[in-house]
């Protein structure tokens, strides 16, 4: 039996790394440093370079602890100590881009690309890109950290604040039904038992974000997303053993 359940913050308590972890993250919200993070990123001008199915994005010191801090991309290791490269994925570049808007992004030739061509070059590289991106900007907006899921066999893992200071809570697996669930996820209940049963063996919960198209929009532009909506999820192993109340009923 699955139980499903649509508000995530009521279902779990956060695994703080540490005594002194859950004050750090308090102390310094991630809504906080994703701002300054973008305040820094506006003021440099920064520019990211298209690399295949990432960007690059070059980082002074500043930009390089925020950009940590935050968790967007992957430093690149080299032996400038005043310049670092950070490569981040293709949902977490449109997501500066186009959502907080405080970077460019720019191809080989240096021509900055705009929404329409970043949108048509990145979907060209992933065909569920449209609504892994939606999923991905939905999470982030809520001030999640969202990084990749493929160690668990899901779509993203979500953290309530860095991984260095909590464990991530939600495994999160992404659907559609609007283009027939092409990733084949979840269409019937051995995927759920599978699914649930690695989900709790490393101490996460499921969280489905169903994808859905609202209305006629064009799915080819970046601003068909206008047009999709997002519904959370959660689903767990219900416990006969739970009771509404501690007192037995009387028979």
């Amino acid at each position: 039996m699955k139980d499903w359940v649509t508000s995530p913050d009521k279902t779990m308590a956060p695994r703080w790394k540490g005594k002194a972890a859950e004050a750090k993250a308090l102390a310094e919200p991630m809504s906080k440093i994703v701002s300054q993070l973008r305040s820094s990123l506006i003021e440099s001008n920064s520019r990211g370079l298209l690399s295949g199915c990432s960007v690059l994005l070059p980082a002074n010191p500043e930009q390089t602890e925020l950009l940590n801090s935050a968790c967007f991309g992957r430093p690149i290791i080299t032996t400038d100590k005043d310049n670092q490269w950070f490569q981040l994925s293709l949902e977490e570049a449109l997501y500066l881009c186009s959502v907080i808007e405080c970077i460019k992004i720019v191809g080989e030739n240096k021509y900055i690309k705009n929404n329409e061509e970043l949108w048509h070059y990145m979907t060209s590289k992933k065909a569920n890109f449209p609504i892994l991106f939606k999923a991905y900007s939905h999470l982030r907006t809520k001030n999640w950290v969202v990084r990749a899921g493929s160690h668990y066999g899901v779509d993203f893992v979500a953290y309530r604040h860095h991984p260095a200071l909590v464990h991530s809570e939600y495994a999160v697996i992404v659907l559609s039904h609007e283009d027939g669930n092409r990733n084949g996820r979840l269409r019937v209940w051995s995927d759920f038992h599978c699914t649930l049963r690695l989900c709790g063996s490393v101490a996460k919960t499921l969280l489905v974000l169903d994808v859905s198209k609202n209305g006629n929009g064009n799915g080819d532009t970046s601003s068909s997303l206008d047009h999709y909506s997002v519904e959370e999820r959660i689903v767990t192993r219900w416990n006969p053993e739970q009771s509404r109340e501690n007192q037995t009923a009387v028979v």
